[in-house]
């Protein structure tokens, strides 16, 4: 899967799908204690430096960790322009995410838990061994059933709904950094040094010029 392929099916699947509140994959069980903290209330510290695990308990074990490296890099690898996801800090955003204690989060964690134990499953099913000791092509295969819901197999469709998921939040989190930024050639919030208005073709495009 290539960045721009991952951008369309996240922007289609976020269109079609209407995925929150799908919940765990049917018959995973996590086990990971659900974190047990206060959200930020009503009057959060705003000018605080924190680091990850400062506000709440960490989600994800070390195994967990490798499994959603590997699968964030599937999902958006390095290439000529940019970085690999991991490499810029999605995994840990991941986990931040997923550890927060609000409703919406607390979903997600369910979700991407359950995925990660279904992952686990089908890696012991198709190669013998667990997702971290798969190579990058044998992950790649079972993405490949997987990474597009309205073409997945009846046998996939939960397995499904977490990929989506968990691709939309790897996306959010790595067009969100300054490398996903400079992917998208998205240039607001940079000074200029002037501004000649918007070019003519554009003015032309849209019935202005």
């Amino acid at each position: 899967m290539d960045r721009r392929t991952t951008i369309q099916w996240m922007l289609a699947a976020t269109g079609a799908l209407g995925f929150r509140g799908t919940g765990a994959i049917a018959g995973a069980a996590t086990s990971t204690p659900a974190p047990r903290a206060q959200p930020y209330g009503t009057d959060p510290k705003l000018l605080e430096i924190y680091h990850p695990g400062d506000l709440w308990p960490l989600t994800f074990t070390a195994s967990q960790r490798r499994t959603a490296t590997m699968l964030c890099d599937v999902i958006i690898p390095a290439d000529a322009i940019s970085p690999s996801a991991s490499a810029v800090g999605v995994v840990e955003f991941l986990d931040e995410w997923i550890s927060a204690p609000y409703p919406a989060h607390e979903e997600d964690r369910t979700t991407v838990l359950g995925g990660f134990d279904w992952l686990e499953a089908e890696s012991a099913r198709r190669f013998r061994r667990p997702v971290p000791g798969l190579e990058a092509g044998e992950l790649g295969q079972i993405c490949d059933d997987i990474c597009y819901l309205p073409r997945a197999g009846s046998q996939w469709v939960a397995a499904a709904k977490f990929f989506a998921r968990f691709r939309d939040l790897t996306a959010g989190g790595f067009y969100t950094t300054p490398a996903g930024r400079k992917d998208l050639q998205y240039i607001g919030n940079t000074p200029l040094a002037r501004f000649d208005g918007p070019p003519i073709e554009v003015l032309k495009k849209v019935g202005l010029a």
